[in-house]
């Protein structure tokens, strides 16, 4: 199933691109340099965050991870995935395939939709970036909100899960 709808997505893809490039080859053009620079300037950090998670799958066995990030694993499990969570700064289209790995390796999927819940919406590293913007109580309201909410997250994933096991 993925692999299909892998395929299905380039080819909705190239089709766009190609439809662009016949409506607007300059503009066309422009997109794809500006996406190429993005590319690069993203690749840096991408292989780095792979080599992290490649080193760490090899290092830790599966017993570690499934202990401490598995479904047995309770609440300490959920806490985990959220205090790592919360300080780890990675990009989204990199903490789905992380998790996808993890979830390989016996970790929990309510742990991971913890883990990626909080990746996501909580920012103990970019806290003094908001703290610019928004302020000391609002930035603290707001990760605080969002911590929480992500137990409420992985609970909900929990509970579907369960329902459909």
């Amino acid at each position: 199933m993925g692999d299909l709808s892998t395929l299905i997505f380039y080819i909705l893809a190239l089709s766009w691109l190609f439809f662009s490039f016949f409506e607007d080859r300059k503009r066309t053009e422009q997109a794809l340099r500006r996406a190429w620079k993005s590319f690069i300037s993203i690749l840096p950090p991408f292989l780095v965050v792979l080599f992290i998670l490649a080193l760490s799958i090899a290092l830790l066995p599966e017993k570690t991870i499934a202990t401490f990030l598995g479904e047995g694993s309770g609440f300490l499990g959920y806490l985990t995935a959220s205090v790592v969570g919360a300080i780890t700064l990675v990009p989204g289209f990199v903490a789905f395939p992380m998790a996808k790995v993890l979830l390989n390796q016996g970790a929990g999927i309510a742990q991971m939709a913890v883990f990626i819940s909080t990746l996501m919406m909580v920012g103990v590293v970019t806290f003094p970036l908001e703290v610019r913007y928004f302020g000391v109580k609002a930035t603290t309201w707001r990760n605080f909100l969002a911590y929480c909410y992500s137990f409420l997250v992985g609970y909900t994933v929990w509970f579907f899960v369960r329902m459909v096991k």
